[in-house]
């Protein structure tokens, strides 16, 4: 049993953890079954126990619970057979006698977009959810307070790809109860974790909570590569220090996974890197076994060099982003910021949407956007097409980037690609889910929303764009049902770097007020969204079509059924001018939207102006 304090061990020792419970129970067993299902098996919770005294045995001075995946997803269960299940746990690791229990909290499952939300014009979800994200911080909680219920004094939450999700439970823990609490992120040979963002800016903000004791990076890669990745980094000696590497990579074998790595050589970095990175916490994650730990304690030397003074946590390393082409003389100008979108072409015919930006420059638009394969149908590349447009005809450019389409490794290689091409700007949404009847045949990605997609960027500012950092914003849903909800998603974009908002287009004084009200309690700067409807079809279309978008019936009964194309443009054109001034006062400039092409209204839109 736990016989004194962690903090006062840590200061004298280096602490040496168990290793891989779940991969050393199915290769112990034979079994591919979840461990975790065996703590509240009568015939195989001896199991449990067995392993956890091999791990002591062989010189394991904490261990951690065998509840990694005990969550309501992994289990399949209510919450009341998750408290039963670790209530198990924690029983059959006081059994074993450790020094320290950690209780072991793993990664909670969760859907980033649902494929049933609307989302229009590549905007946020039109649903009240927080665009389809359901974080379990209240499980989290929940799980955290019945290891405290059961006497555990030390939390690990472990293998994890970001933050955001378990601070709300760790900082609640905190206030309620005198607990040790350790994170560790999971990152690949890179150094970048499933979600994107670098191992120096994850450890970097975990080590600025107050909340968190000990911080660090377990699983994802072998020692060597883990080895390399500690040592790029500054690590944060204001914190006690986490590293539990896998024994090697896996491989399938007969339809099982295996680790092929050799404890010696284990053992061997282990203790190498815990010399040189200044590490307090060692131990082992996926493969190794009791003898990879046995060595590991025999190589490593456990007691302490003295502490040098602790330092400010890694920095983040992000400059304040100047504003570039996209706003260079509008800061305080009088005039307001013009961006107008362009979608680029179905097919490889690219002269139209040439011809557009060229009058659009000499119209008087300081900006063009290129929406991302909008409505989940294929466009072309929104990057490519901005680049183009930006070399020959001379305008600044934003190219949209959604997370439908891409995974991590693959928005970082845009986000390159885009910087080595001189594009500056982005538009960053969580895009629109495929149509219905694609879903057969195409698979959305979704791995994350637009919040997390702005993080990876403000990551990359911060490693790979320094010099001149990425300029970036986010697009707002006035349109959504609870606008509270609206407001808090500006705000995370907002933590997350966000520069600047375009909104769904505006019609009305009722958006035009509800734009207002966000634009007053977040002081973001924002662009109105402007569509000039061009006709009673074109009107009918966005009102019953296009959810999220409040053409009213007035509206429509504006254009005449009869109308030529010069009047219908022309009661498009007042629209425009209508909700201009209805939005002057507050708006930062305006975001257009120009139905079927028709770029050549803006000149008109803006001619008492020009």
């Amino acid at each position: 049993m736990k016989t004194t304090n962690i903090r006062e061990y840590l200061q004298k020792y280096r602490l040496i953890t168990d290793g891989s419970f779940g991969t050393w129970y199915a290769e112990k067993y034979k079994t591919n079954e979840m461990p975790e299902l065996a703590n509240t098996d009568a015939e195989k919770a001896s199991r449990v126990l067995a392993i956890h005294r091999e791990y002591i045995a062989a010189g394991a001075k904490l261990i951690r619970t065998n509840t990694f995946a005990a969550n309501t997803e992994l289990l399949g269960a209510d919450m009341d057979a998750v408290e039963e299940n670790i209530r198990a746990a924690v029983r059959l690791a006081k059994q074993a006698e450790p020094l320290f229990i950690a209780g072991d909290i793993g990664p909670i499952p969760m859907s980033v977009l649902s494929n049933d939300t609307s989302n229009d014009m590549s905007f946020e979800a039109q649903s009240d959810i927080d665009s389809g994200a359901i974080v379990p911080e209240e499980q989290y909680y929940h799980i955290a307070k019945t290891f405290i219920k059961e006497g555990i004094d030390i939390l690990n939450f472990e293998t994890f790809s970001e933050l955001s999700g378990i601070l709300p439970a760790i900082k609640r823990i905190k206030a309620e109860h005198e607990v040790f609490v350790m994170v560790q992120f999971s990152v690949n040979q890179f150094g970048y974790s499933a979600d994107g963002l670098g191992a120096g800016r994850l450890l970097s903000k975990a080590a600025g909570i107050t909340e968190i004791d000990a911080v660090g990076l377990n699983c994802g890669v072998g020692p060597g590569h883990m080895g390399k990745i500690i040592s790029s980094l500054n690590m944060p000696f204001d914190k006690f220090t986490i590293t539990l590497p896998n024994a090697s990579y896996p491989a399938r074998i007969r339809n099982r996974i295996h680790f092929t790595g050799q404890p010696d050589y284990f053992a061997d970095k282990v203790a190498e890197l815990a010399d040189r990175g200044h590490i307090d916490i060692i131990g082992g994650c996926c493969g190794t076994t009791p003898e990879f730990i046995r060595l590991l304690a025999q190589r490593v030397v456990t007691e302490q060099p003295p502490r040098e003074k602790p330092q400010v946590a890694v920095a983040d390393r992000t400059k304040p982003v100047r504003d570039n082409a996209f706003f260079a003389g509008k800061e305080n100008a009088s005039t307001k910021l013009i961006a107008v979108d362009l979608a680029p072409p179905f097919n490889a015919d690219d002269q139209k949407l040439l011809e557009a930006a060229r009058l659009l420059k000499e119209s008087g638009a300081d900006v063009l956007t290129f929406p991302d394969s909008p409505s989940g149908r294929t466009r072309a590349d929104s990057v490519l097409m901005a680049e183009k447009v930006r070399r020959e005809v001379g305008i600044c450019v934003m190219p949209h980037i959604c997370c439908r389409d891409r995974n991590a490794i693959a928005i970082r290689s845009t986000l390159l690609g885009a910087y080595i091409n001189d594009i500056r700007n982005l538009l960053l949404i969580t895009g629109d889910p495929l149509p219905y009847a694609a879903r057969q045949s195409i698979k959305a990605v979704f791995q994350f929303d637009a919040v997390r997609l702005m993080n990876i960027v403000q990551d990359m500012n911060a490693e790979s764009f320094r010099d001149a950092p990425m300029c970036y914003g986010g697009a707002i849903n006035q349109g959504r049902r609870n606008l509270d909800v609206e407001i808090g998603r500006v705000r995370k974009k907002l933590a997350a770097g966000a520069r600047f908002f375009i909104t769904q287009p505006v019609f009305n004084k009722e958006a035009a007020d509800r734009v207002r009200r966000i634009k007053e309690e977040t002081g973001a700067r924002i662009l109105c969204g402007v569509m000039p409807l061009v006709n009673r079809k074109n009107a009918l279309f966005m009102k019953n079509e296009l959810a999220g978008i409040d053409v009213t019936e007035d509206i429509v009964n504006r254009y005449s059924e009869n109308a030529s194309r010069e009047e219908g443009e022309a009661v498009g054109i007042a629209l425009a001018q209508e909700i201009i001034a209805l939005t002057e006062d507050f708006s930062d400039g305006y975001y257009f939207t120009f139905p079927f092409n028709r770029v050549y209204m803006l000149r008109e839109i803006f001619r008492s102006r020009l």
